[in-house]
């Protein structure tokens, strides 16, 4: 069976962890959405890796990784993810990687553009800086420039001309910023197509055909539902589907050809940037969860901010990606919390919100209706059966499954690959 993992919360759930451990099971994992604005952290004995656009799986080296057509690709930033890799000892061949053919590219004025429009917003998204929503604009516009273009002198030279000849006047008339000369940046991207050809072909073909053989097949979200452009906390999101729609439109594979799909999320709540954070901790508690947790980005090192769980949100999640199951991940941060609290609705003026409500003011501003769990003081780091985790930790996690209306079947109690129990 073909399965997908999502983000339930607003990303940083834990799923690069969760998707080492499920690649073991399949024969392909595939990267839907996003850019490298993502970053999945994976710990493997007393080794780091930290990637951003090539999956997790890609540490077993039996199996294919593949980026897909939704993802957007800043060439520079795979080169060097690939060239690290193999400094690590890993091959990095087409066999093992693949990369779609339309796929679309950040280019520099992206990364520019990016950054100069956050400067000009008096309401800040809080975005990466790295290219990603112009990009995606670009896309969007007809304008984008594939990765298959990068192995096309003739046409890559015919769209960067006409895209220099719109962004310079932009980046000059608008922003007071240096133009960009054309014969450098087709120098410098003809060069990243030939270095990355072997890696490019129809990545859609290529995943149809393998499930058509049995092949199974594990598709990776980045992000999370509550940064998904059209359901997340809009505009505080991220510029691409990251929710279950994303996995079609990302790598042509058909709906029919999916199973089920886990919705990861922690065991409490983070968000990193700006936007509305219900249930979000008072700065002591927040402090402590933060460091406790390690809770900073694996991309930008931006500290995360922390709050309680929040079924609602996780609920509505649940929904819209038809989770068959869920894992709960960093369970053992909770640990030694006297009293813990899950957000089961919302209130604001008056009103009850047992539904998440996507008004921006009621988000902003609306008050928390808590229920309340007794903690517990053992260590959950030992446990590898769920008998062996503290009896109020059991109780905590099957609380969320009844007001989440799906099974918990993944609890993750440390950052380790073995630090995880199956149910």
């Amino acid at each position: 069976m073909n399965f997908v993992v999502v983000g339930a919360q607003w990303g940083d759930e834990g799923k690069g962890k969760l998707i080492d451990i499920l690649s073991q099971d399949v024969d392909i994992t595939v990267r839907y959405q996003g850019g490298n604005n993502a970053g999945h952290t994976v710990i493997v004995g007393q080794k780091e890796y930290i990637f951003h656009l090539i999956p997790s799986a890609i540490l077993r080296p039996s199996k294919t990784c593949v980026i897909g057509n939704g993802v957007v690709v800043d060439p520079k930033a795979l080169l060097e993810e690939i060239d690290g890799l193999k400094k690590r000892g890993l091959p990095m061949t087409n066999r093992q990687l693949k990369i779609s053919c339309n796929a679309h590219v950040v280019m520099p004025y992206h990364r520019i553009m990016d950054q100069l429009r956050e400067t000009k917003r008096a309401n800040k998204i809080g975005t990466t800086g790295r290219g990603i929503g112009p990009c995606y604009s670009d896309k969007i516009g007809r304008m984008g420039i594939r990765m298959i273009d990068l192995l096309n002198p003739l046409v890559l030279k015919s769209k960067l001309k006409d895209n220099l000849n719109e962004k310079n006047d932009i980046f000059s008339k608008v922003y007071g910023h240096q133009r960009y000369d054309f014969k450098k940046v087709y120098t410098e991207y003809l060069n990243y197509g030939r270095k990355l050809k072997t890696y490019i072909c129809d990545t859609s073909l290529f995943l149809n055909e393998a499930i058509d053989r049995n092949k199974k097949v594990l598709f990776e979200g980045a992000q999370g539902t509550f940064l998904d452009v059209d359901f997340g906390t809009y505009p505080f999101v991220t510029s691409s589907n990251a929710t279950i729609g994303g996995v079609c439109s990302g790598t042509g594979v058909p709906p029919t050809k999916i199973g089920k799909v886990i919705a990861a999320v922690k065991a409490y709540t983070t968000r990193v940037g700006e936007g509305p954070f219900p249930t979000e901790f008072k700065q002591k508690m927040n402090d402590m969860i933060r460091y406790k947790g390690h809770e900073f980005g694996s991309t930008t090192g931006r500290p995360r901010r922390c709050g309680w769980f929040d079924s609602v949100l996780v609920r509505y999640a649940a929904t819209i990606n038809g989770a068959s199951d869920l894992a709960i991940m960093k369970l053992d941060v909770l640990d030694g919390i006297e009293t813990l609290k899950i957000a089961v609705a919302y209130k604001y003026k008056g009103e009850i919100y047992k539904d998440f409500p996507h008004d921006l003011e009621v988000l902003s501003n609306a008050s928390i209706i808590y229920e309340t769990i007794e903690g517990w003081h053992e260590s959950t780091r030992q446990a590898r059966q769920y008998r062996q985790l503290p009896l109020n930790a059991r109780r905590y996690i099957e609380r969320v499954e009844k007001l989440v209306g799906v099974k918990v079947k993944y609890i993750s109690v440390g950052s380790k690959r073995d630090e995880i129990i199956v149910r």
